[in-house]
């Protein structure tokens, strides 16, 4: 099928091996005299005509004419070889061999790194010649570098490897001949490849669907997935392969041609088909190429140098590479629904013809519609073109009766997508029914992804389709755009369902509180709609909102309300992951963009479903901790009013009294009021009653002792909490954040506090670099001993730091990179200097931003960790040494330039 056959614009095919016919057959030269001829020649040869291939693709041949032209090349060196190894065996054992070749290299499909799958077919009981011939062709490849896969059969074992083995079966349906004996191969065709192509065809069907749910399940059953694998992720070239060989076996086809003339594809289908595989081919061929090793998965690096090879250059809306990956996603999707349609052609059982059998398992619907074996389907074809709003009718009912699509339903609703225009999008009938499909959960998030699938999404929605497989070229953003916020309505659909009741109780009681659900799934499936436009994505979102928003016929409140959440989508997650918690001020002003209680219940519900959908990795119960206390804070203030007017100086008191009355007994009413003197009013008010007696029996417990430290694990089980107490020496949190680093700990917060009597209190929130809490008692009696090592001078944090390395688990494959960034705001807090960081994660990092503000002479308040699996961004409020801001432009200059710099500087450094 892909060869070429026309030797004048295929010279591989044709090609003479550099060497005489003397020096291979000559019997008077040993063998291993003329083996060494042959594998020099052989060497030229492969290197001569892999270098041209090579030159051909780059000058921009398809990837139909380098695969034909590597398949053709391939073909002449192999004949060649078996030709001259066997020239000195026994002449009369030629007629009992022929070399067939199987899998991808005998559908004629090589790619430059591609494995060559041979079988050695022989007649008769003698099998000696068909072993030598093997063994000298097979020695002599792995010598000229192929990655060869062999057998030695006859009818006999094929058929029973066959019977056994579904992959060793369908790699004979693409059995080829290749040299020998060809008598011999019209033997196999019908001793072997007739009775496998006709034997137990409906078991050979389920074991593909099966072994092809396993493959999607290994390789990822999504088909925007951040990295994918070009031959056996979905939508790759192993989709179009299973559906052939499944279509193939059902229809006893030889081919995809055949397919045509026997009327199962259509001229266009067929087209579809070879235009898939000549994208995927081009793009594979270039990975092979560019990769130095055998590789099929299309890493970050790999995507940016093909977006190059194939023409895309970065422009205002997007990266080149960005730009490529979208363009992938959107063929890997047509892949997919080429494959499924063709795979379901296979697999559907024959309509029954017994009127009364139709009459039972038939249920007739509305509007001509009706279910059968699981299956929405239509009773006349033109249902569409005589009113197109029924297509979004076909999705709802699909939801409302739990069934799916019938594959002729989803190609009518494919041919006339063209009939949407704006009267029918803004259609009643049509925006009643999308709101039907938002109002009730069960089944929602699947019943959108059919709609995105089918391309449908972009017509009732023009705007969706500029996120449409739209990329975000980074780690921790595991979906495509337009998936990811299919995804996070899910989520909201699942808090809905009970799905999260037990573990977040509090998300799952506000969700069900909301009134009006269909306007939340909305505004998150709307929430990443600006990303189509570049850089403010939230700002070109919202501004696009009251468009859409007349279109759906929603009311001005509604309207409003979902540019609100548009536009604000992230203000949440920057405040609570970012921002100081404990300050008045910023809860206060966070509080007044809320406005009202509603909009601050579905824009939380909105910044959980989005973070949750952005991939495994992104959320943690820490993050969602700092949401909750961020929504109960404000809430507490739209509630009630500005909290503000309420006597700070009667709460701390209030706090004080209650932490004596549970710790006098312990230690004496006397002692404890004396400590709480020296406690600053802002850690009086940030920490409960509890917390804080907590908080002092570590304080009061060192005696003498250079350190004291508490371990707690968290509720949810997802983080560490660290209560240290210690001398205040200079730089101690810089020195704190060096030996987590040494220890394999990563901080997710913390909080610095210093009391008058010069003894610090730091609160920490850890992980495991695996994002998990660390229970093992002795890493944390290894950890004290490092820290009072430190706190006491016997020991150097930057000798410690030094010696840490890399976890085992993080690979040294190159990732994207952003330019590390630092911003400063002395607007946010009343206090504090607040100095923003990002910058690509590293071990030893946040010691080494520490260390750099301890050397500028800065004390740090509070500091904000947040990491997105491989960057970070990480927020400091400091102080000078007179506890004042950072306000000279000479100072702000100075820490800008060095925290940029100690960005970039090896780790202890």
């Amino acid at each position: 099928m892909t060869s070429i056959e026309n030797p004048q614009e295929c010279p591989e095919k044709t090609a003479k091996p550099f060497f005489s016919p003397k020096e291979l057959t000559d019997p008077g030269i040993p063998f291993e005299e003329r083996r060494a001829n042959l594998l020099e020649a052989s060497s030229k040869y492969l290197g001569y005509f892999r270098d041209c291939i090579r030159e051909k693709h780059r000058q921009g041949a398809s990837g139909r004419e380098i695969v034909g032209r590597l398949t053709a090349f391939t073909d002449t060196l192999l004949r060649n070889l078996y030709c001259s190894l066997s020239a000195d065996l026994v002449e009369q054992d030629l007629e009992n061999c022929a070399l067939i070749a199987l899998g991808g290299y005998g559908r004629a499909e090589l790619n430059p790194g591609s494995d060559i799958d041979l079988m050695f077919f022989y007649g008769g009981k003698d099998r000696t010649f068909a072993e030598q011939v093997s063994e000298r062709m097979l020695y002599l490849l792995w010598d000229l570098g192929f990655d060869v896969g062999h057998s030695v059969r006859t009818a006999k074992d094929c058929l029973d490897m066959a019977e056994r083995d579904i992959t060793a079966r369908t790699a004979l349906l693409d059995g080829r001949y290749l040299v020998g004996s060809e008598t011999l191969y019209r033997e196999f065709e019908q001793s072997v490849l007739k009775p496998v192509m006709g034997r137990n065809t409906k078991a050979f069907l389920r074991e593909k669907i099966e072994e092809n749910d396993r493959r999607l399940g290994k390789y990822g059953s999504s088909v925007y997935l951040l990295e994918p694998n070009i031959k056996e992720g979905e939508g790759g070239l192993r989709d179009l392969h299973t559906a052939i060989w499944m279509a193939r076996v059902k229809f006893k086809a030889s081919s995809l041609r055949d397919l045509l003339i026997k009327g199962v594809l259509t001229e266009q289908e067929e087209a579809a088909f070879e235009q898939a595989f000549d994208y995927l081919w081009r793009i594979r061929n270039e990975l092979h190429y560019i990769s130095p090793r055998k590789n099929e998965q299309i890493h970050f690096d790999q995507q940016e140098q093909i977006a190059k090879f194939l023409g895309y250059r970065d422009s205002k809306r997007a990266l080149a590479v960005e730009q490529f990956m979208q363009d992938y996603y959107a063929h890997a999707t047509e892949v997919e629904h080429l494959a499924s349609t063709l795979i379901t052609k296979a697999t559907q059982q024959e309509e029954q013809t017994t009127r009364i059998l139709g009459y039972f398992t038939r249920r007739n619907l509305e509007d001509g519609f009706y279910v059968l074996r699981g299956e929405l389907r239509v009773s006349v074809d033109d249902l569409f073109e005589k009113d197109p709003a029924l297509m979004m009718r076909a999705f709802l009912l699909a939801k409302n009766h739990g069934v799916r699509l019938s594959v002729p339903l989803k190609g009518l609703i494919r041919a006339n997508l063209h009939r949407i225009n704006d009267r029918v999008r803004r259609s009643r009938a049509m925006t009643d029914d999308f709101f039907g499909i938002l109002r009730k959960p069960h089944g929602v998030g699947d019943t959108l992804l059919v709609m995105h699938h089918l391309r449908f999404l972009n017509r009732f929605i023009p705007e969706f389709e500029r996120i449409y497989c739209k990329v975000q070229h980074d780690l921790y953003h595991i979906y495509t755009v337009d998936i990811h916020s299919i995804f996070a309505l899910e989520e909201i659909a699942k808090l809905w369902r009970g799905d999260y009741a037990r573990k977040k109780p509090l998300l799952t009681k506000i969700a069900n509180d909301i009134e009006k659900r269909e306007l939340l799934l909305l505004a998150v499936l709307l929430h990443d709609i600006g990303k189509g436009e570049g850089k403010d994505h939230c700002n070109k979102g919202a501004d696009m909102i009251p468009t859409i928003a007349r279109r759906l016929g929603l009311n001005k409140e509604d309207s409003q309300r979902l540019e609100f959440l548009v536009r604000q989508h992230l203000l949440m997650a920057h405040n609570a992951q970012r921002r100081d918690l404990h300050d008045d001020k910023l809860i206060l002003q966070f509080a007044r963009t809320m406005g009202m209680s509603e909009n601050l219940k579905m824009l939380y519900l909105l910044t959980f479903a989005d973070i949750k959908a952005v991939g495994p990795e992104v959320w943690s119960e820490w993050k969602g901790f700092l949401l909750q206390e961020l929504y109960e804070k404000t809430y507490d203030v739209l509630e009630r009013g500005d909290f503000r007017l309420e006597k700070r100086s009667e709460k701390v008191r209030n706090r004080k009294r209650k932490v004596v009355g549970l710790l006098e007994e312990e230690f004496g009413t006397k002692v404890i009021k004396g400590v709480l003197r020296g406690m600053n009013t802002r850690y009086l008010l940030s920490h409960r009653s509890a917390e804080i007696a907590e908080h002092l029996r570590v304080f009061l417990g060192r005696g003498e002792k250079p350190l004291a430290m508490k371990v707690e694990q968290g509720t949810q089980g997802e983080y560490t909490q660290l209560t240290i107490s210690t001398v205040d020496i200079p730089g101690l949190f810089s020195k704190i954040t060096g030996v987590m680093a040494a220890n394999g700990i990563n901080i997710l917060g913390a909080q610095i506090y210093t009391q008058n009597q010069g003894v610090a209190l730091d609160i920490l929130q850890v992980s495991s670099l695996t994002g998990e809490m660390i229970v093992n008692p002795e890493k944390w009696r290894r950890v004290q001993k490092d820290l009072v090592g430190v706190v006491e001078g016997r020991l150097r944090v930057k000798e410690l730091v030094k010696r840490c390395k890399e976890p085992s688990f993080v690979g040294e494959r190159p990732k994207p990179r952003f330019t590390n960034r630092v911003e400063i705001d002395n607007e946010v807090s009343d206090e504090y200097t607040v100095v923003d960081i990002y910058a690509h994660d590293k071990v030893g990092l946040l010691y080494q931003i520490t260390r750099t503000l301890k050397e500028l002479g800065y004390y740090i308040g509070v500091s904000k960790i947040s990491t997105k699996v491989d960057q970070i961004a990480d927020t400091f409020y400091i102080q000078d040494i007179f506890a004042q801001k950072v306000t000279f432009e000479d100072k702000l200059e100075e820490l800008n330039r060095r925290l940029l710099e100690c960005l970039d500087a090896e780790l202890g450094s």
